[in-house]
């Protein structure tokens, strides 16, 4: 099966607790775009994000909020801010290291939540069935480019009905690869 492959860039998912200490009281997220999975966007709005060596400015906020703050970068940028994450699934935070966020209207510490998203591929439950692939079950992508093809092992397939098909893949990974928008890559079960 082919899947479009995604970069995500360095990013913030915001708590609504946090997203208030950030932006000020009954503050909501300005819709900038729509993002490949249905109902999630880009905002406008930007934070920095801050780390025992350095700092990134005019970091992006992804929407919706979310019932607990989370903090997806790099390996290099976790080098640069001298955070030591882990890698890890979106949303599994425990025992995650923190760091400090700085909006408009102040600035925060949380205690975990900093994480490597592991790489995974999206899907609908119809393509999962297509492929029998199951949710949270382990495979390959061969991705093929220009000088830098290669296979990505250790890929989670995440299923449900609120997906659209699309591989997830960091900055690192991406440039590992000679990402160019509209790179689709071969799942191998």
């Amino acid at each position: 099966m082919k899947v479009p492959v995604e970069v995500s860039a360095r990013h913030v998912h915001l708590s609504e607790n946090d997203l208030k200490s950030l932006f000020g009281e009954n503050y909501s997220l300005t819709h900038k775009r729509d993002l490949s999975q249905p109902g999630q966007f880009l905002c406008e709005e930007r934070l920095e994000v801050v780390g025992e060596k350095g700092f990134f400015g005019s970091v992006a906020i992804l929407g919706p909020v979310r019932s607990q703050t989370q903090v997806e970068i790099s390996l290099t940028d976790s080098r640069k801010l001298g955070i030591a994450p882990f890698i890890r699934e979106s949303g599994d935070l425990n025992g995650t290291p923190g760091c400090i966020l700085r909006g408009p209207k102040g600035e925060i510490k949380i205690d975990s939540g900093v994480i490597i998203a592991k790489r995974h591929i999206h899907m609908y439950t119809s393509d999962a069935e297509k492929i029998g692939a199951k949710n949270g079950q382990i495979c390959k992508v061969k991705i093929e480019s220009e000088e830098r093809s290669l296979i990505f092992d250790d890929v989670v397939v995440r299923v449900s009905d609120k997906f659209a098909l699309a591989m997830h893949i960091d900055t690192d990974e991406g440039n590992a690869v000679n990402w160019k928008a509209g790179v689709f890559g071969n799942v191998i079960l």
